[in-house]
This record gives structure tokens, sequence and C-alpha cells, in this order.
């Protein structure tokens, strides 16, 4: 999937920002080294090391790499798959903001990061948990279906684990969960209504491979009718947002 790196900080910096509170529960020490896992444009990547770490971004997106290395240039940045990157020499800690929910592979990813990390390293890390965006995705299946496409569930690109899932595979790879909580965020969509459709074009271009470009706005507008009593409240719009967030130790 290829990223549109100025939408994603002009219309979705919430992805950011609310990342920064998951920078209290990494609570950075002066001189660690630390990896920022899905870096994205490197906001926060830059903020772990304004905090007196030395720090190092990855994310898979060239795109994004490009933009965070534009705006943050005292900062590395490289292009890598999280599920098979890997480094010399290991890290005290491994943070991650929404990105591991984009990795279908958990167990690939996992892995790597136990490699990254020296023994007694942390990983700490929030993403999509079990129940995320579950009207969104019900509501995109439903109007594509109405039109004759029922490749919604093949299409999802997500995977948004329960904590005893996602717990089950840490564990399997040697951490120990020692932090884990799933949570509601009611998150706060840019520009109102519009902002299904924005979001929808910015996180979830898979699931409109067969429509026709000039079908996209009719099939925007139904799934936002779809979605106003859900998301809609006193005129702002907001997305039904469940979170995982976790520390694991590397023993």
């Amino acid at each position: 999937m290829k990223w549109n790196a100025e939408l994603y900080d002009d219309k979705h910096s919430f992805v950011f920002q609310y990342g920064e509170s998951v920078l209290e529960v990494l609570d950075v020490k002066p001189g660690e080294h630390v990896l920022d896992l899905g870096c994205g444009t490197g906001y926060l990547t830059s903020e772990i090391q304004k905090q007196g770490a030395v720090v190092t971004g990855i994310d898979a997106s060239p795109e994004m790499i490009q933009k965070a290395r534009e705006t943050f240039n005292n900062v590395d940045f490289f292009v890598a798959d999280g599920t098979g990157f890997e480094f010399d020499d290991p890290f005290d800690a491994v943070f991650s903001n929404a990105t591991l929910h984009w990795i279908k592979d958990a167990d690939a990813a996992i892995k790597c990061v136990y490699d990254a990390l020296k023994t007694g390293g942390r990983f700490v890390a929030e993403m999509g948990g079990k129940g995320n965006m579950k009207q969104m995705i019900a509501a995109t299946a439903r109007v594509l279906k109405q039109r004759g496409h029922d490749s919604a569930e093949q299409n999802n690109p997500w995977y948004f684990p329960s904590p005893a899932q996602y717990a089950a595979k840490l564990e399997a790879a040697g951490f120990r969960v020692t932090f884990m909580v799933h949570f509601d965020r009611k998150t706060l969509l840019q520009d109102g209504r519009q902002g299904v459709g924005k979001w929808l074009n910015m996180f979830g271009p898979n699931f409109f491979g067969e429509i026709a470009a000039e079908d996209m706005p009719a099939v925007l507008n139904e799934i936002t009718d779809i979605l106003q009593p859900y998301y809609e409240d006193n005129g702002q719009w907001y997305a039904d947002y469940v979170r995982l967030r976790f520390i694991a130790v590397k023993e």
C-alpha cells in the first residue's frame, strides 16, 4: 500500500498525537538506544530523541521515510519491513504506535523485535485491538455487498487481536508481558461528515479495488450514511477506535 505522507500529517495527525501518551509508558531514560517500529513521518521518533535517547526509526513505506528524513534530518530513518528487519547492535527498547495491526504475520514481527532487544529490554506498543473500527468495517462490507462485491473480509488489511491472543504470541516468543490494557478510544475525525471518506481513502483503499473511480463518491456517501447514527455527536464525527497497549520484557 502506497502512503500519502503529506495527507497523513495534515488530516490524520491524531495517529501520532494520541501516540504521545504511549511515550509516557515507554519512559525513556537518557542514553538508551530505542527503535521506533513503524515510525511513519517521524514525529514520535523525534520526540523520543528529545527525551535523551539514541533513536532509530524504521517504516515499510518509502514515502513515509522520505518525509521523516526531510522533516527530522538529525534522526536515523530506514525503510524496513516489520517482519524482516535486523540490526547488529541490540536496543534497550522497541517502541511502536499504530503499526502492529498492519502486520498480519504477528509472529514474524514479534520475533524480529525479540531478536533486536537486549536481554531485559522492553517492547512498548499500542495497536488496534479486537473491535477496532467494527462499525466502519461492517458498514463498508455492507455497501460493497449491496453493490455485488463480497470481498471485504479478504481485502481487510488489518489484524486486531484480543489481549489474550497477542499476549499468547508474545509469551510464545519468549517475552514476559508486564502490562496490557484493552480500551475504547473514541477518535475525532477531521472535517466532520467528510472525515469518514477521507479516513477510508487514507487507511482503507484495499477495500475498493473493484470499485470504479467514478463510483467512489457514492460508495463513500452510502457508508457515511450508515455510520451517522454511530459516529455523529453534536456535529462532530468520531471513529470507533479500540486500542491494545502493552509492555513486554525480553527474558
